[in-house]
């Protein structure tokens, strides 16, 4: 009994030891937010060839909606998501001519043509409707959503992948999710599409393996930053320019987990936020590798947590970039 109680003691203190070892490490490798720009970033081509400097979400806004796409090698499925998110924008301005709108695509240090793809859109509409924010290096998607969110004009900023996996139009869901909220005075909402209804399916058409991954994902999300949400991850997302700004701007993570943080951030502030059922169909090209992705996000996720726990993270007011 004696040797059973000294093994318990010598298990706890080693249990503490871990996590006083992983709170100095997340608290010494915590990142700063990184608002950043080189000097190329800072500004867009017009149709003519001329270089314009991109606004600043802290201006005020001067559309209905921008529409930012990060876009990372995506120069083969991108246009099928352009064509369809441009069309139905174009669509509603013929309906409404009032309606304003950009799309910005962010291309975050493409390898291959992903620049040149988009800029012949805004050959073709024109760079007040079509703007290409190309970063000098890879930042990850939550970098370069940041900073095509930063260099927007929208009253509401739309967070909408590259590869076209949720159908446009369901805009008009998130929409309306928006304005259900009834946000106050300050104008403060977040409306997020989910794919969580098809959940069953997914499990069904997946291994055990990435099944466990998945709920193991889904558990450390609701255990240690965002209640209340149930799929974290869809990358179709609309923010009020005011929650867009007070979110984006105390963004630490840039990479897969950024979601988590932006919506525990959002938590943070009491921001409310709606969850919207959209159409969503998986198409082939995606940068997500299942195993190494799942294990980064997961190392985020305990990190986001424990960054904001030992104050290595604050919740700060919106600051400009630079």
């Amino acid at each position: 009994m004696d040797l059973l109680w000294e093994i318990i003691q010598v298990l706890g203190a080693l249990a503490v030891l871990v996590l006083i070892v992983v709170l100095i490490i997340a608290h010494l490798t915590a990142g700063m937010v990184n608002l950043t720009r080189h000097d190329k970033e800072k500004y867009f081509i017009v149709a003519s060839g001329e270089k314009q400097l991109f606004p600043s979400v802290h201006d005020p806004s001067s559309r209905d909606l921008s529409v930012v796409i990060p876009a990372y090698n995506e120069e083969l499925r991108m246009p099928v998501m352009l064509d369809e998110a441009i069309e139905f924008l174009e669509n509603r301005q013929k309906q409404n001519p009032s309606f304003t709108y950009e799309v910005i695509v962010v291309d975050d240090g493409s390898k291959d043509k992903t620049t040149e793809v988009a800029s012949r859109y805004t050959r073709k509409y024109g760079a007040d409707k079509v703007r290409v924010l190309t970063l000098v290096k890879n930042r990850g998607k939550g970098g370069a959503v940041r900073m095509g969110t930063m260099s927007s004009r929208g009253k509401l900023i739309l967070m909408a992948d590259a590869d076209g996996a949720t159908k446009f139009s369901d805009i008009e869901k998130i929409e309306a999710g928006l304005k259900n909220l009834h946000p106050g005075p300050e104008n403060l909402a977040i409306s997020c599409g989910s794919r969580a209804h098809l959940e069953k399916e997914a499990v069904a058409q997946r291994s055990v393996f990435r099944t466990f991954l998945m709920y193991g994902f889904h558990f450390l999300v609701w255990f240690l930053c965002v209640r209340g949400i149930r799929d974290t991850q869809c990358g179709f997302k609309l923010f009020t320019r005011e929650a867009a700004l007070k979110t984006f701007s105390c963004l630490h993570v840039e990479r897969w987990a950024f979601d988590v943080e932006l919506l525990y951030i959002a938590q943070c502030f009491k921001i409310p936020i709606a969850e919207v059922a959209v159409n969503w169909t998986e198409i082939e090209g995606s940068k997500l590798v299942p195993f190494w992705s799942w294990l980064q996000m997961g190392r985020d996720l305990i990190f986001i947590r424990l960054r904001y726990i030992t104050g290595a993270w604050k919740l700060q007011p919106p600051l400009k970039t630079d």
